[in-house]
């Protein structure tokens, strides 16, 4: 049985998001089949994948007025720290540890998904980012000023996420 299915409920409506969550479920998965000998290879894919997969975002982010201090970007350093450090583990021997990491990514990742991501989706429909060219079709729609905390208005300043020349 896999860790984690795809459904159209994990679906944020950025094909770019949606298409590289996918994939990620679906190396999670592998991961979890695998056998002893192939672990170390389908972890180190996953791990590749998902340092590729939150630069991704973390640059969209930059892009379109999110600060470096946000906790959307802090969550994939702490993901990727732990990653790391698994990939060390399972290379001394400790295979059970990358097992472990792969049933707590996929308890993880719908919730990063369902809010950090979707959040970020918004973000990205809202301010009409292009993931493909980097461009912004709506500047108007940017922040006036960086996005801390998570960007969403439970911890972010309102004045903050009114587009320059409007207020909150």
């Amino acid at each position: 049985m896999a860790l984690l299915e795809w459904t159209d409920a994990m679906a944020v409506e950025v094909p770019a998001m949606d298409q590289t969550h996918q994939e990620f479920v679906a190396l999670l998965n592998a991961l979890e089949s695998a056998s002893d000998e192939a672990l170390i290879d389908r972890y180190v894919a996953l791990l590749a994948h998902t340092d590729a997969h939150f630069a991704r975002e973390d640059a969209w982010m930059q892009a379109t007025g999110f600060a470096a201090s946000n906790c959307h970007s802090m969550q994939h350093k702490i993901v990727m720290d732990v990653l790391r450090e698994g990939e060390k583990r399972g290379r001394a021997g400790d295979l059970e540890v990358l097992r472990v990491i792969a049933r707590e990514l996929a308890q993880w990742f719908p919730q990063h998904t369902d809010a950090m991501d979707a959040a970020l989706a918004q973000h990205l429909l809202r301010t009409g980012f292009d993931p493909a060219t980097g461009s912004v079709t709506r500047p108007e729609a940017l922040p006036r000023a960086a996005l801390h905390g998570c960007g969403g208005a439970s911890c972010t300043d309102p004045e903050d996420l009114a587009p320059a020349g409007l207020s909150a």
